[in-house]
């Protein structure tokens, strides 16, 4: 079922793991040559580890807490930026849909940066 952002409130946690399934699916369809494949490993485990950080800091215990799970969810964000753009010099074939991610990655930057200067 697809809602659109103006039918409900969008919801983070699914837009996070949203991101982490599209970062999937992208580097299924690369080859995983030596090159490729430490960034695509690592692409993987920090895309992924947005949505993951997301929902520990909704389950903090503490304002601390939260605040540091959304820095982590920043900083990942921001990292998986850098190895999309890795892998674009190495799979200029795919620069189109990887810069549609990486805008993604840009704007969870944003959001994530905006959560922790009005805690």
């Amino acid at each position: 079922m697809t809602e659109t952002i103006n039918s409900k409130k969008y919801d983070l946690e699914e837009r996070t793991s949203r991101f982490g399934e599209r970062v999937i699916e992208l580097v299924n369809g690369i080859r995983p040559t030596h090159i490729n494949k430490p960034i695509i490993v690592q692409l993987v485990k920090c895309s992924t580890s947005i949505g993951a950080n997301y929902m520990e800091a909704n389950g903090a215990e503490s304002k601390k807490d939260f605040l540091h799970k959304i820095s982590i969810c920043k900083k990942e964000s921001r990292e998986t930026k850098h190895f999309l753009r890795m892998l674009i010099s190495t799979n200029p074939e795919v620069s189109e849909k990887i810069t549609t991610i990486s805008k993604e990655a840009h704007e969870l930057t944003l959001i994530f940066g905006a959560i922790t200067r009005k805690r």
